[in-house]
């Protein structure tokens, strides 16, 4: 018997999604900030075992009232994720549990298996979490309710039992030998951005994308070019930095994970270019990805 199936993970900004997915998965498929909306596309990720092979999709976080084109391309992946799930995994955070109620409605309407995380526990108080099981029983009568800490990885593997158990039985959907739908310049243009996130505060990071120009893998050192798109010049000189101090830090910590992700040496060319209304233009989000 094998099993196989859809694992899509949704719920507000910031919850932890990204972290639980990586850890359930056991690598690192998400980038992850203390920032808000750092998952802008759905990004699956495969756990691979001789009798399973669990589709796990991490998603952005969940937001009523978008502002943006980019903001609606993000809640389609999340309505996509809820309607095509064989498993709906619903995360909370300890201390801020509430989700919007016509996100709860699409959940409470459907017939797969649910299961409510309420995560970032080790920042919370025991009292506060029993509260909070007591509540997502009301308000989720059908679903298996965990307390964890994906970040610390308390509760991860129990979570992981269960989705093995709930799995439908079904052949693999893809081949054993990948772990992720997407290419290696997904990951590589994922792990610059997410140094945006870190290095950068403000609005920034949620102005830019990053697009990979060139990857010359024959090369004995692999050489990666890389542009950042912004929407504003006084963006562009932000990342730049005085002297170009801001663009070579940032260039130094992205092609440090980068080589330690491949496993080798590269050499990273950064650009800055600005591309204005790119998070309200339907034809440039395409052009970005955003299919």
């Amino acid at each position: 018997m094998h099993k196989s199936g859809f694992v899509n993970i949704i719920g507000n900004p910031n919850v932890g999604k990204s972290t639980l997915t990586n850890a359930l998965i056991g690598e690192k498929i998400s980038i992850v900030s203390p920032k808000a909306q750092t998952t802008r596309q759905r990004v699956l990720g495969f756990l691979n075992e001789d009798n399973y092979q669990i589709i796990f999709s991490d998603t952005p976080g969940y937001i009523h009232k978008a502002s943006y084109k980019l903001h609606h391309k993000m809640l389609e992946y999340v309505d996509d994720a809820i309607l095509d799930a064989d498993i709906l995994v619903l995360m909370l955070e300890s201390g801020q549990p509430e989700i919007d109620s016509i996100l709860q409605d699409k959940i409470n309407n459907l017939k797969v298996p649910l299961l409510v995380i309420i995560n970032k526990i080790d920042i919370s108080n025991q009292e506060k979490v029993a509260s909070e099981i007591a509540a997502c029983e009301q308000k989720f009568p059908k679903a298996s309710i965990f307390a964890a800490s994906a970040l610390h990885n308390f509760n991860v593997d129990t979570i992981r039992n269960k989705i093995i158990e709930l799995c439908p039985e079904h052949p693999p959907y893809y081949p054993k030998d990948i772990i992720s739908d997407r290419y290696l310049r997904f990951f590589v243009s994922e792990m610059i951005r997410e140094q945006i996130f870190y290095q950068f505060e403000k609005e920034i990071p949620y102005h830019t994308e990053v697009v990979i120009d060139y990857f010359k893998e024959e090369e004995e050192i692999p050489k990666i070019g890389a542009v950042i798109f912004v929407g504003r010049s006084s963006h562009k000189m932000i990342l730049l930095g005085k002297g170009g101090s801001a663009i070579k830090k940032l260039g130094m910590k992205a092609r440090e994970n980068i080589e330690e992700f491949l496993g080798q040496h590269i050499f990273l060319d950064l650009r800055v270019k600005i591309n204005e209304n790119w998070r309200n233009d339907p034809n440039k989000l395409k052009q970005l990805g955003y299919e």
